[in-house]
Order: structure tokens, then C-alpha cells, then sequence
């Protein structure tokens, strides 16, 4: 079996890339040939190739044919409209990374299910996802494009601190500064490991049954943004002095932050993983936030390069802190 994934050395797609080699599978990976945090994916052809440009793209993959096309690196449907233009006919099918944050926020009733309607008035990302997904489904009604649309959530790996903020973030934590957290704390999210995405993934490559399909793959564990914060500092060796400060006052204090906050983090999120587990049925997520913080403490502590602390940031976080506690 032959897959060419365009990326295959990121966050997600790193885990999914090795766990293809390891069941067998010929991959192929084009990307721009950047160096990687991560380390190089032993078994993998590798392609030099913008994804964000066709003809690079085009250029890059010939005339080859694939069992399976993975892109990892699409976001906008000019993007998409360019991969359907290029592998029709070429693979058998075509597997684009989408976004749970496509669901509609905010949120009207829990879990979240396939079924659960697209709609995401806040943020512009989220808004491309869906168009991107309306594209392919338009294209396998149409023209019968073997598209399979899958939707993580927030996936992360031992590089990626999945709070705003990354290292700076643990960096005031270890020297006892507050730990700003967007409204209350109670709301729910879901981090799923990127060992445990691939678990689910790599399963639903050339399945034929996910012709026109959409699946999400996400951890069954459920966290509050509080448990997230003292799961870090926990690992790094710590207790969270936590305050809440409203979503919107840190949207205006950190405009980067706005989109993410108030389309997404904001808003509980719990989801079904029924329809992955009927088509993988030995999927479970197994690695726990617990354990996954304490790799990414592990992973930086070892890296001290990595450990780049955002002075600005920094003196923002201090100032929203002591403004609640005022």
C-alpha cells in the first residue's frame, strides 16, 4: 500500500508517519524540507514541496499514483480546490486534516457527534476548515473525489505546551507567578495525545467504507481548563496559582489569543468517538494528560534551547492578574 502525506514530520502527522512505516505501509512524505524538532521518520521516502503551491506541489509528486493522499498542511479551500485538481484520478483516497473547532460554537448540546452542525461565527481558521470540507464533499457528490474528511481536536505531542503562552507559561509557574486562565476554569476540553490520534488514523487509510465520510478522533478523558493547568504544574514540579480572568479581557489584552479563546477554548467541549470506534474497534486513547505533561516537562527540561520566555508576555500576564486581584 502507497501513501504520500504532504507534511508527515508535525505535531500530528509525525506519529501517524511512523506508525505507517511500522504497519507496513509505503510513504511517501512531501514537505518544504525544513528542520524539524522532531526527529527524521526512518522508512519514509521524502519529496521537497510547498503545499501551499501547486505547482511545487505538482512538481514535486510527477506522475506517481497513491493508495492514499494524506494533506496535513491545508488550510484554505484555494488549497483544496488544488489537491482535487491534481489527484483526481491519482488516488484512491484523499484524506484532509480538518478541525473540531468547525463544530458549531457556540456549543448547543453535548457530545459532540459527526452530526453536530459546522458553524463557528469567532474564528477565521475555523471558518476555512469548513470551507475546505464543503469543497470535497461538493466534489464527491459530484464528481465521486474519494475525499475522507477527518476533525482532531486539540492534539498535541512532548514539543507543544497546549496552553497559550507555551514555555513562558511553565516558566511562571516554576517562579510562582499567577497562572491566567480564560473564564472560570470549569469549562471542559479534550487533549488527545498525537500517539493516540495515529492509533485511530492510521486504521482508516484506503478504507473504503470512509468515501465521503467525516470522523473526528479525539481522547475519551475529559479535563477542566483548571485540571489542564495543574497537570502542568504538577509535572514541572509545582502547584498552579491559577486566576480566571474573563475570555474576552484576555482577547483584548492579547489580540493573538482572541480567535482561539473565544471560538474554541471557551466553550465546553466533550466528544463521541462512537463512529471511530465501530471503524477501528480496538482504538483507545491511553496516554493520560497526566502522563502527557509530564513528557512535554521532560521534553523542554532536556531541551533548555527551547526554553524561550516571552518577556512581553510575560508583564501582560502579570498585569491581567494583579487587575482580577485588584
Amino acid at each position: 500500500m502507497k501513501a504520500l502525506f504532504i507534511g508527515g514530520n508535525g505535531i500530528i502527522s509525525s506519529e501517524c508517519s511512523r506508525l505507517a512505516v511500522e504497519r507496513g505501509w509505503e510513504l511517501t512524505l512531501l514537505n518544504r524540507g525544513v528542520d524539524s524538532t522532531r526527529p527524521p521518520i526512518e522508512g519514509a521516502e521524502s519529496l521537497v514541496g510547498d503545499a501551499t503551491d501547486p505547482g511545487s506541489l505538482r512538481a514535486a509528486v510527477g506522475s506517481r499514483t497513491f493508495d492514499t493522499v494524506v494533506n496535513f498542511r491545508a488550510f484554505t479551500p484555494d488549497q483544496v480546490q488544488a489537491d482535487v485538481e491534481i489527484f483526481a484520478g491519482r488516488t484512491g483516497q484523499y484524506v484532509f486534516i480538518s478541525s473540531a473547532s468547525a463544530y458549531r460554537k457556540p456549543v448547543a448540546r453535548l457530545p459532540i457527534t459527526e452530526s453536530t452542525p459546522l458553524r463557528n461565527p469567532f474564528w477565521q481558521y475555523s471558518r476555512d476548515k469548513i470551507a475546505c470540507e464543503d469543497l470535497l464533499v461538493s466534489a464527491y457528490r459530484e464528481t465521486d473525489f474519494p475525499a475522507t474528511i477527518v476533525r482532531p481536536s486539540h492534539t498535541y505531542d512532548p514539543t507543544l505546551i497546549p496552553m497559550d503562552g507555551g514555555w513562558t507559561v511553565i516558566d511562571r509557574m516554576r517562579r510562582g507567578r499567577p497562572t491566567v486562565v480564560h473564564g472560570d476554569g470549569t469549562s471542559f476540553w479534550t487533549l488527545t495525545h498525537s500517539r493516540d490520534f495515529a492509533k485511530g488514523f492510521v486504521p482508516l487509510l484506503a478504507d473504503p467504507r470512509l468515501r465521503g465520510e467525516a470522523v473526528h478522533i479525539t481522547s475519551d478523558e475529559s479535563l477542566t481548563w483548571d485540571d489542564v493547568a495543574r497537570g502542568l504544574a504538577s509535572a514541572a514540579g509545582t502547584t498552579a496559582d491559577i486566576v480566571h480572568v474573563g475570555s474576552s479581557r484576555i482577547g483584548r489584552a492579547i489580540p493573538e489569543w482572541a480567535d482561539g479563546i473565544l471560538g474554541d477554548k471557551a466553550h465546553s467541549l466533550i466528544f463521541d468517538n462512537t463512529k471511530l470506534k465501530s471503524l477501528v474497534p480496538d482504538f483507545a486513547a491511553t496516554t493520560t494528560w497526566a502522563r502527557g505533561a509530564r513528557e512535554i516537562v521532560d521534553w523542554y527540561d532536556a531541551h533548555p534551547e527551547q526554553q524561550v520566555v516571552d518577556p512581553d508576555l510575560d508583564a501582560t500576564l502579570d498585569q491581567l492578574a494583579s487587575e482580577e486581584r485588584a
